[in-house]
């Protein structure tokens, strides 16, 4: 089977930078770029938005899990629409439909998408971490497959590389 592979993109919506967005955007557009299929969280705001905008322009496919029921905070840059109407319980559905997840910034539905990730044993990349953020995963789970990207073709080297470990265990 030659399949795409996913990777998820996490972040803050309301309370994303500006330089959180600009990152996003770029993030998108590489992981686009490389062939990947993006995943996020698919609203019109924050890193969701703009991971969505940067993949699209890219030329890439963008899937959204959306919280609500319905689309009307939907990301315009999206090419499908996954209405769940779980709220935060769709956090799981983004992860486990992930290949790699790659979180960018920090805020509660982010580090519960980590943790999700980190309990479905799927690869995470921290994108531009604070110094606390791997050391608190870590304590939490000893056998994590925890990276840190201080950049985003770091992000993407990793990506590349946690997927080329993945296919050669299976």
């Amino acid at each position: 089977m030659n399949r795409k592979y996913t990777i998820c993109v996490s972040g803050p919506g309301d309370r994303c930078s500006a330089e959180e967005y600009r990152l996003a955007v770029e993030l998108g557009g590489e992981i686009a770029s490389a062939g990947f299929v993006l995943v996020s969280g698919g609203r019109n705001v924050g890193v969701m938005d703009g991971v969505s905008k940067g993949a699209k322009k890219a030329g890439g496919l963008v899937v959204g899990v959306l919280p609500e029921d319905r689309d009307e905070e939907a990301s315009e840059w999206l090419d499908v629409a996954i209405k769940t109407g779980m709220g935060s319980g769709r956090n799981n559905i983004l992860v486990l439909t992930a290949d790699v997840v790659i979180a960018i910034g920090k805020g509660a539905g982010t580090i519960s998408e980590i943790a999700l990730a980190i309990k479905a044993a799927k690869p995470v990349i921290l994108f531009h971490p604070d110094k606390s953020m791997p050391a608190f995963f870590q304590d939490m789970e000893r056998d994590v497959q925890l990276q840190v990207a201080d950049s985003v073709p770091d992000a993407i080297r990793l990506a590349i590389q946690l997927l080329k470990q993945k296919k050669n265990q299976q």
